[in-house]
């Protein structure tokens, strides 16, 4: 029924109808955004960028382009393209990375689809320092695990070209938009995307660096998800009651599969006090963010090596 659509189409023709200019999209696009009370938190919490990013990137024009150029008036069709995008966005609860098939990581463009999670791990800031303060030289071989849509892998691989990194994912669909990713980026020498539950498919490999960003939502906040994020695979997302089921896997097998300089670093977001309650006895190094993000640990190959029981026991 058109009286249960927060934005009616009667508002977008009129939007079509009478305003020209990029400028104007840009501040009806936030309107809409903020009157319809859309959750943003997909890269970004802010309208403003969300709007900018959804108007330039639907004109083909970079969100760094002259700001001259905003005050372009725009063809009838180009303006119909933009509320289109704005109605599914605001009445659909669509993200943005979704209705563009574009989000960037580390700097990066990937294509994304329903397929796999918009990326928006701060573990971004980590691969873009080179993880300064936590390894002492250079990896030569690097695990993602739970590669989704291939950012942390290619990024990784930007940051360590001389690396080979293994991508490892339990979802054919997931590993088909990595693919993509990496052909992309042209990194088919670098990155290897292995169809693998967590450590299965590699036996015998070890790692100098294991980054993972795994499924852990707990059954609560599942519930209690914006639509945008229910729009997201939830086989990426939920990992039990208290959203550790993922992560106690990745703990008790990691020590096999560090070298022994190696450095494990994982994320859990809102786990995070799960598990730091029910691993009370492990130092966890909990990593704070300059650009904002928390729940991120990391364990050194030998804590891995020394707290292994406790893990195994939590199986």
């Amino acid at each position: 029924m058109e009286d249960t659509l927060l934005i009616p189409s009667t508002t977008f023709a009129e939007a079509v109808a009478e305003l020209s200019s990029i400028r104007d999209f840009i501040r009806f696009t936030v309107t809409c955004l903020r009157a319809a009370d859309v959750h943003i938190g997909h890269g970004s919490e802010d309208p403003f960028a969300e709007a900018s990013a959804l108007v330039m990137q639907s004109l083909s024009l970079q969100w760094s382009a002259d700001p001259e150029i905003l005050d372009a008036k725009l063809l009838t069709s180009e303006k119909q393209a933009i509320v289109e995008l704005i109605d599914k966005r605001v009445n659909q609860r669509i993200p943005l990375g979704y209705l563009l098939n574009l989000a960037y990581f580390c700097g990066h463009p990937f294509y994304v689809d329903e397929r796999v999670l918009i990326p928006r791990s701060p573990i971004a800031e980590l691969i873009d320092n080179g993880f300064q303060d936590y390894i002492n030289q250079e990896p030569q071989r690097i695990l993602d695990l739970c590669t989704g849509s291939g950012c942390i892998a290619i990024a990784l691989a930007y940051a360590f070209p001389d690396a080979i990194v293994d991508g490892t994912d339990i979802s054919l669909d997931a590993l088909s938009v990595a693919a993509v990713n990496v052909e992309h980026h042209n990194l088919i020498e670098n990155v290897n995307l292995i169809e693998s539950d967590l450590f299965s498919k590699l036996p015998n490999q070890r790692y100098d660096l294991i980054v993972s960003n795994p499924p852990y939502v707990d059954a609560q906040d599942m519930a209690d998800l914006p639509d945008e994020y229910q729009k997201e695979p939830e086989l990426a997302l939920a990992a039990g009651a208290d959203g550790l089921d993922i992560v106690r896997q990745i703990l008790a097998q990691a020590a096999d599969h560090l070298t022994d300089d190696g450095l494990l670093v994982v994320e859990v977001g809102n786990s995070e006090w799960a598990l730091a309650q029910e691993f009370s006895d492990v130092p966890f190094t909990w990593i704070d963010f300059e650009k904002g993000g928390s729940g991120v640990f990391a364990l050194t190959a030998e804590q891995c090596r020394q707290y292994q029981a406790v893990f195994q026991e939590s199986l």
